[in-house]
């Protein structure tokens, strides 16, 4: 039987369910770093992908966000 896979499709590496956080092995930086990085791609496509099918309540959010840059004092 086939290792269930992940959403990136890499196979499971981790630790069995059910062991407390603290016994389990350490992540290391660069992988922090690369599960970070791809949450932040995931973020930023389902925000394009929300701007593309609402033009119009992205442009509002647009125009809010102008609106505060220019009301902000250094």
């Amino acid at each position: 039987m086939a290792e269930p896979k992940n959403t990136a499709g890499r196979t499971r590496t981790g630790p069995e369910p059910g062991v407390p956080e603290q016994e389990q092995d350490p992540e290391t930086d660069a992988e922090r770093r690369r599960r970070r990085a791809q949450f932040l791609r995931e973020l930023h496509e389902a925000k394009a992908l929300r701007d593309r099918v609402q033009p119009r309540r992205a442009r509002a959010a647009r125009m809010r966000q102008a609106m505060r840059m220019r009301t902000f004092r250094w």
